[in-house]
């Protein structure tokens, strides 16, 4: 007889949580994206340059969500889903709506890093409960439906802005008319916080799943949630390294990574004089390797499975290269569209932002159920279809940024957003599918984490240092300031498009052992000491 408490895979319960999911991920975005659209308002009122907007957008937001994700995810596999979801979003929300209060530089990055925080809770704990509720066979689809909210967000999030800022600067010209003396800017960043908090209240509602659900598993491990959670933070850190068999080598090893990582970090700062970003990036990078370094001795299960898989390990290297493309063009977008077009935020917001919605949408969900189907035939399809996709946006990139007149360029971005988020369902799948059901929440942090360390932290940095490089050059070379920044941005973004053939190759090799790692993925589990 089915038990009544159970929820059933892919049944009501399933669908509900789906559907709310998804709307988590929307906001997700919309407090992620919609710095984009006031890039241009922050940077007169901050004074602030490209690089900067590259490192608000980016690297404040990428490290604390990387790094805090991963005791997150050992949360999410040991404690309730649905609460973690919860609690994150009011954190993230309440942070965003903080950040309409910042007064400087400083205090708005405080405050991007909070909204990292609390969104490194969504995602894992997302992948996870849904992985349980819904079968193997359609898992890219539901995955792909589920990423789908971050490009609905996307759209959401640029619109929203466009249209709060350029009223509000409208209709109060003079600052100090303004309610509370607040600036377009700030009232964007407070209108799209508060939502959320409410939100909160009803995500309570989802029905957590057993975990293995789907594939008919028990659950036989079973962990203190704080504890696991505080281990992975310690895990963090070189303490967590006293717990291994071998202490005096462990720590040489983290010393001599420190030194690595300290000396690289001196180089950049003083290569690029971005003091914030390379501490940013190096604590983050640091951490990331304590972390890998420790869970070797922690959990050598889950180290063997995630590390010493090759299909896995060349799927993570590979994938934060399309993101350090997609956060860079996503991050100076409306931008681009603003200096090189005329446009208005809120002329930008409102196209750019459904093409956006649109486009993703159609790519992300349709390349899941491509992914699956593809998966049907050959054992390499999602590889396969990642692979196109990345071609696709690279062709597809060009098109819009090289195009003569808007109209043309917005067509071209439309098939963009298409091609660059097909690959995100059937990329998180193979990670889920690759590790033991225990394991995915973490695997889908690290996961995650690789994109946005990769990605979202080096990206859209690199591009807006890449854009004020040539825009000092084309002002020495006496080109108008509005000129200088339109074409010094076109070029740094168009030039970011070359590391897309790194993926591609890392791929093609993944194809050679993605079969043979799936085949045997219980059986070295077991032989490792997994009960399963």
């Amino acid at each position: 007889m089915n038990n009544p408490s159970i929820p059933e895979v892919g049944g009501r319960s399933a669908k509900f949580a789906l559907i709310l999911l998804v709307i988590v991920y929307v906001f997700n975005f919309i407090d992620r994206q919609i710095l984009t659209i006031l890039a241009e308002d922050l940077k007169a009122d901050l004074n602030i340059s490209d690089s900067d907007i590259g490192f608000l957008y980016g690297t404040a937001f990428a490290v604390f969500y990387s790094v805090v994700g991963i005791p997150m995810g050992k949360l999410a596999d040991t404690w309730n889903r649905k609460n973690l979801i919860s609690l994150g979003l009011a954190f993230w929300s309440l942070m965003t709506f903080l950040s309409g209060t910042a007064k400087s530089f400083l205090s708005l990055s405080i405050y991007r890093f909070g909204v990292g925080i609390g969104e490194s809770s969504a995602s894992p704990a997302s992948y996870s409960l849904l992985s349980d509720y819904f079968s193997p066979k359609v898992r890219a689809t539901v995955l792909s439906i589920y990423a789908s909210g971050l490009y609905i967000g996307s759209g959401i999030g640029i619109f929203i802005g466009g249209l709060i800022v350029d009223n509000w600067n409208e209709a109060f010209p003079i600052i100090s008319e303004a309610p509370f003396g607040l600036k377009g800017w700030q009232v964007a960043f407070m209108a799209v916080g508060l939502p959320g908090i409410l939100l909160a209240l009803i995500t309570w509602q989802i029905k957590e799943p057993p975990r293995g659900l789907s594939e008919g598993l028990t659950e036989t491990k079973k962990e203190n949630p704080l504890r696991a959670a505080f281990g992975e933070l310690v895990g963090l850190t070189p303490v967590g390294l006293l717990q291994a068999e071998n202490i005096q080598k462990e720590l040489i090893r983290n010393f001599v990574l420190l030194i690595f990582v300290l000396s690289g970090a001196y180089w950049l700062i003083q290569t690029t004089g971005d003091y914030l970003q390379w501490i940013a990036f190096g604590i983050g990078f640091y951490v990331v390797c304590n972390w890998i370094q420790g869970l070797r001795i922690r959990d050598k299960v889950a180290f063997e499975l995630m590390f010493k898989s090759k299909a896995l390990l060349l799927g993570l290297l590979a994938f934060p290269f399309i993101t350090f493309v997609t956060y860079a063009l996503g991050a100076f977008g409306p931008a681009f569209y603003i200096r090189n077009f005329g446009m208005t935020a809120s002329e930008v917001g409102v196209i750019y932002g459904l093409i956006t919605a649109f486009g993703s949408m159609v790519g992300v969900i349709g390349g899941g159920f491509v992914g699956d189907k593809l998966r049907e035939k050959y054992i390499n399809g999602k590889l396969y279809l990642i692979m196109a996709s990345a071609l696709g946006t690279a062709i597809t990139g060009l098109g819009f940024l090289y195009s003569p007149e808007a109209n043309i360029s917005f067509a071209w971005k439309f098939f963009y957003h298409v091609s660059s988020t097909a690959w995100l369902g059937c990329a998180a799948s193979t990670v889920t599918e690759l590790v033991l059901p225990r394991l995915r929440a973490v695997a889908s942090a690290f996961f995650i984490l690789m994109l946005s360390m990769g990605g979202l932290a080096l990206g859209p940095y690199l591009t807006g240092m890449l854009s004020d490089i040539y825009t000092i050059q084309f002002l020495t070379e006496g080109m108008n300031k509005s000129m200088a920044e339109a074409i010094s941005l076109k070029q740094a973004l168009a030039q970011s498009l070359i590391v897309l053939l790194v993926p591609i190759v890392l791929l093609g090799f993944a194809c050679r052992f993605l079969k043979k790692d799936e085949d045997n993925l219980f059986a070295k589990a077991r032989n490792l000491g997994e009960a399963i």
